[in-house]
């Protein structure tokens, strides 16, 4: 059976979030579905595929044809703290013990920050291309990611906003995005790995030419903008590229696998009870260079 993508919601968003069917990411691909799964992930940036009961080695296997994998070097437990391989981000509420982490644990409340508005490692020199994110098990209420077009967002800029914002460097750091919420409790060692980097705040991606914003709560200066005013355009292009009208919500069922491009989207989770157990895995394949190296 062909890989078959179509557009999840057609009158709504006829290019945005796509279903996938027709293939077992359990299997070896063959060069033709990599090449249709590429092609429609260049179309509608986000793709679900249903019924995917993957294990983490059949999930990297999987990523690993579209290039390079990142380390899980942004998730705040390290060495022997960790529950998943450094080639697995641990997007869950679980400790080392699988145990559903205490409301103050340290990890739970860095973790929070996935509910803010972001693109996977624009805090890394190289960011992410892609990330596949695999439900292992999902809470019974709550709990669904959000993804935001940034694509459609920067087609909707006014052409003074667009001109102000088209060749602005911002610097990302997750002390940016977890000071927000009160988090300040970082080690030296931590500081020093989450030192910013710089990101240009309007990029073209390479396959289809189109622009975008590249926003995220990492996002905390502009370079030669004073913070308070950089940081009052990064929350009204935020506020602007959320709207409604330029997002999707994945509900998750188990097994579920969700594949986005973070070149030109955002995303965010949505609150959960915090005593369910919330568990998936995400694999993130890296961009090829840093954005500043890109084609503008």
């Amino acid at each position: 059976m062909a890989v078959s993508i179509r557009a999840a919601d057609p009158a709504a968003h006829p290019d945005f979030f796509g279903e996938v069917t027709g293939v077992d990411l359990r299997a070896p691909l063959a060069a033709v579905d990599v090449a249709a799964i590429e092609a429609g992930m260049d179309r509608f940036a986000v793709m679900r595929f249903r019924e995917q009961p993957l294990d983490d080695a059949q999930q990297l296997a999987f990523a690993r044809n579209f290039g390079p994998l990142e380390l899980a070097t942004g998730d705040i437990a390290q060495g022997a703290e960790r529950r998943l391989s450094m080639e697995v981000n641990d997007i869950s509420n679980l400790d080392k013990n699988n145990q559903v982490m205490a409301r103050d644990d340290r990890k739970r409340l860095f973790g929070l920050g996935n509910m803010l508005w972001h693109s996977d490692s624009s805090f890394k020199a190289t960011p992410a291309k892609y990330s596949l994110l695999s439900a292992r098990q999902i809470p019974p209420t709550g709990g669904n990611t959000e993804f935001a077009d940034m694509r459609a967002a920067w087609d909707a800029l006014d052409a003074e906003t667009r001109a102000l914002v088209r060749d602005l460097i911002c610097e990302h750091s997750q002390l940016y995005s977890r000071g927000s919420l009160g988090f300040t409790d970082f080690t030296e060692e931590e500081r020093a790995r989450f030192a910013p980097v710089p990101q240009r705040l309007v990029r073209r991606h390479p396959a289809t030419g189109r622009l975008s914003l590249f926003l995220a709560s990492h996002a905390g200066a502009i370079r030669g903008w004073p913070v308070p005013e950089a940081r009052m355009l990064l929350r009204d292009l935020t506020e602007h590229a959320t709207q409604p009208r330029f997002v999707v919500a994945q509900t998750w069922r188990t097994h579920d696998l969700v594949m986005w491009d973070n070149r030109v989207t955002m995303h965010r989770a949505r609150r959960y009870p915090a005593d369910q157990v919330r568990d998936l895995h995400r694999v993130t394949v890296a961009d090829s260079a840093p954005t500043l190296e890109q084609a503008a």
